[in-house]
């Protein structure tokens, strides 16, 4: 999954630093030497030549800016164009738990515009305790990783319970584990203080920002912590204002079954498939595929990850083919297709950078009867995803040691923040971006895409929504108000 957490310096930054209880002002970075980018770092095969590395010491704990240091890999895609260069653009592709150090390549080769390449010089980094940069560490087994990030689903009370069990082992292991000393202090608003220690190693005086999924919150951070650092900043696919808490972790549910009508008609107007000829019927085999691999997996596929699975690829129209060809392999027990499921080898770090934030940056319920009492209302309300969006995770069991509260996202601050969000987003739901929205008030604008799918910036395919992004990154002009993009035909 894409996707989502939440982040005081020189003199000048006093105001911003204050306004979180208990952080001081950092000492002043080192001037960013750029470099030749390490092997790989330009992930998904969108090697740019021009894309250049370095790295960047920053505190471990904001509170002791003097104390011990990390180290945060960054990059840099450089505008061509220097009398049209407006500044730099810093982007982070999402998570928690996600590297980005890449994602200036990506973002190039996905097709961002070349008045918005030559406007800025595109930065990345991987967040404090992802890949490159201090990466932590949970010690997940092979099985542990093979779980993927979501709790089994939970038909009864005591399916939650038996998670519990393991839930409480990840936690254990956490806390146990060598880069334990990082729990209190990798969280987003410290990710976002990174972020500006960034920007002043950059020597910008402010800094504009596309951050999509997760990446939504973070910036939204950012720029509640340092409003006056913040230049244009760009928020796609977004959580609500709590971030990745228990409820966008809920809200996941209610995102498959806002998304899943779009497969539906799909898969119906396909009968090749043999899954159904109506999106009743299709929507009739999800539930019996689940019920015969709750009971029986099929080539180690079972319930939880059919449903992980289906959920996971609906985050694009373009992986529909590869949801209806796994789910015709499950119903005639045949080969599934490549990289079904996909390999979890590599991810150890990336799992545990995502609990380390998201159960760090808020405080979730932590008894095992909460957990129950929610899976029972939404295991109702939302039958696809409820049993396991609802259940319990590790940060029921995370160490109690807060170093300070969430970043409480409001209206204080430039009108400068531009919301941009598809309408049927499996990961992301309307109704978090909505919330959002209402908490931002007047310093932000929302442009929603009739379109499912998760990611709207800049390879999400609405003309219109892309335009509205792209204006407003090269002028400053946003719609004067919240703006609906009408749907546009399949290309």
């Amino acid at each position: 999954m894409r996707r989502v957490l939440s982040l005081a310096l020189a003199t000048t930054a006093v105001a911003a630093a204050t306004a979180v209880p208990g952080v001081s002002v950092a000492a002043t970075p080192d001037t960013v030497r750029w470099g030749p980018c390490p092997q790989k770092a330009d992930s998904e095969k969108a090697a740019l030549p021009r894309l250049e590395c370095s790295t960047l010491e920053v505190p471990l704990d904001y509170r002791d800016p003097d104390g011990r240091q990390i180290e945060i890999a960054i990059s840099r895609l450089a505008s061509k164009e220097p009398s049209q260069r407006r500044g730099v653009l810093l982007t982070n592709p999402g998570g928690p738990g996600v590297t980005g150090l890449g994602y200036p390549a990506v973002l190039a080769a996905s097709g961002l515009p070349r008045k918005v390449l030559d406007s800025y010089d595109l930065i990345g980094f991987d967040p404090r305790g992802v890949g490159r940069s201090a990466p932590v560490t949970c010690d997940l087994t092979p099985a542990q990783r093979n779980r993927g990030n979501l709790p089994p689903y939970a038909h009864t009370a005591a399916d939650v319970a038996h998670a519990a069990g393991n839930a409480r082992t990840i936690a254990k292991q956490c806390a146990a584990s060598q880069t334990a000393s990082m729990l209190p202090h990798t969280t987003t608003a410290n990710t976002a203080r990174d972020m500006d220690r960034i920007r002043e190693a950059l020597g910008e005086p402010k800094l504009s920002y596309l951050g999509g999924s997760y990446g939504s919150y973070l910036g939204a951070v950012y720029t509640t912590l340092f409003p006056g650092r913040s230049d244009r900043i760009v928020l796609d696919s977004n959580l609500g204002p709590g971030g990745y808490d228990v409820t966008a972790m809920r809200l996941l549910a209610r995102g498959m079954e806002d998304r899943f009508p779009d497969f539906a008609a799909f898969a119906a107007a396909r009968p090749e498939y043999g899954l159904g000829t109506t999106p009743e019927q299709v929507t009739a085999k999800f539930f019996e595929l689940a019920k015969r691999l709750e009971a029986k997996p099929v080539r180690g596929i079972d319930a939880t990850l059919f449903r992980g699975l289906t959920f996971d690829r609906l985050y694009s129209d373009a992986s529909m083919p590869s949801v209806a060809e796994m789910w015709q392999a499950l119903d005639r027990d045949r080969p599934l297709p490549p990289d079904t499921p996909p390999s979890m080898e590599a991810m150890e770090n990336s799992m545990a950078a995502r609990f380390y934030v998201i159960c760090g940056d808020s405080r979730w319920p932590r008894t095992i009867r909460e957990y129950q009492r929610d899976v029972a209302v939404d295991r109702l309300r939302y039958p696809m995803m409820g049993g396991s969006a609802a259940s319990i995770g590790p940060c029921a069991f995370w160490p109690a040691e807060r170093v300070e509260p969430p970043v409480r996202i409001g209206d204080r601050g430039p009108s400068n923040v531009l919301m941009v969000q598809n309408e049927r987003d499996p990961g992301t739901p309307l109704a978090g971006a909505r919330e959002l929205r209402r908490a931002f008030g007047k310093r932000a604008t929302m442009v929603t895409a009739d379109q499912g799918g998760h990611g709207v910036y800049p390879y999400g395919g609405n003309t219109c929504a892309n335009d509205t992004v792209t204006a407003f990154l090269t002028t400053g002009q946003r719609p004067s108000r919240d703006l609906a993009c009408a749907a546009e035909p399949s290309k």
